[in-house]
């Protein structure tokens, strides 16, 4: 998978710096910087934001403050709780009852014939990359509930990111991609004629939504005054309108055990003998 950076954008304080970097979506990265900025006000330090496609940099522990797929973290964080999430977002809607929650959501073409998932069958699938929850995780985990580990797809096609496998669909390069509800919404939203183009088949999940993951080198006090900045961030006009722009109500405290269903999900599938998508 190709590595490449949206930016560094660097917020400049009194003392230190704190390294923050984004594995998700780039649509979604303004929410993130405006994290780091909010974290550099609250905190006066220095902080620095990259986007990255690449886990190079997480694998390596360069990371302070890493945004990034609960699967991803769960698969190449070390097991120490010195690696661990310490907040999440919120996003905004009645589909997410004010809990730390997202969905995937299956979209195909408007005029497809497909009426439901089993119908799927045989066609093509679009999805992110490997370690990715909602694009690739929820997906297998659905196979598996539905007995169906030996061949569903009649091809499935590695798109890179979500936004790309959106594009897959509308072009009608593939026949069907489950995208994060978060990042398609604020896609929907900066270009409303894929509102017309495709529609959401079905909806798998919830899964616990990404988490805010502090490195190794932070000690608690720092941690507690990150989290606190990220709880206060929606009070707060010159970062309320950001998160709601990319359709984050707030952001709420969480740990290690908020992500069972995630370790479940994954856990069902090395039963099954389901670890790639077929």
């Amino acid at each position: 998978m190709p590595r490449y950076r949206w930016g560094v954008r660097e917020r400049r304080t009194a003392a230190g710096t704190l390294r923050f970097a984004s594995y998700l979506s780039p649509n979604i990265f303004p929410v993130y910087e405006a994290v780091a900025a909010a974290v550099s006000d609250h905190l006066g330090m220095r902080t620095e934001i990259t986007g990255e496609r690449s886990y190079g940099r997480f694998r390596r522990g360069d990371d302070d403050i890493s945004f990034i797929c609960s699967l991803a973290w769960l698969q190449l964080a070390p097991a120490s709780p010195q690696v661990a999430p310490i907040a999440a977002p919120v996003l905004e809607g009645d589909r997410y009852g004010g809990r730390p929650i997202y969905f995937s959501d299956v979209v195909v073409r408007t005029g497809s014939p497909y009426a439901t998932f089993a119908d799927l069958r045989g066609a093509t699938w679009a999805y992110n990359e490997p370690l990715s929850q909602s694009g690739y995780g929820v997906t297998r985990h659905h196979l598996v509930q539905l007995g169906e580990t030996t061949g569903f797809f009649g091809e499935v096609v590695a798109g890179g990111h979500h936004l790309r496998c959106i594009e897959l669909v509308r072009r009608g390069e593939v026949d069907a991609a489950a995208i994060d509800s978060q990042v398609l919404s604020v896609a929907m939203t900066a270009d409303p004629s894929l509102d017309c183009e495709l529609r959401i088949l079905t909806s798998l999940g919830p899964s616990t939504v990404q988490p805010v993951i502090a490195g190794s080198r932070l000690g608690p006090a720092l941690r507690a005054g990150i989290v606190a900045a990220m709880k206060n961030m929606h009070l707060d006009p010159r970062y309320r309108s950001v998160l709601l722009r990319s359709g984050v109500a707030r952001f709420v405290p969480i740990g290690s055990g908020d992500y069972e269903d995630v370790r479940r999900m994954s856990r069902a599938c090395e039963a099954a003998d389901f670890m790639e998508l077929r």
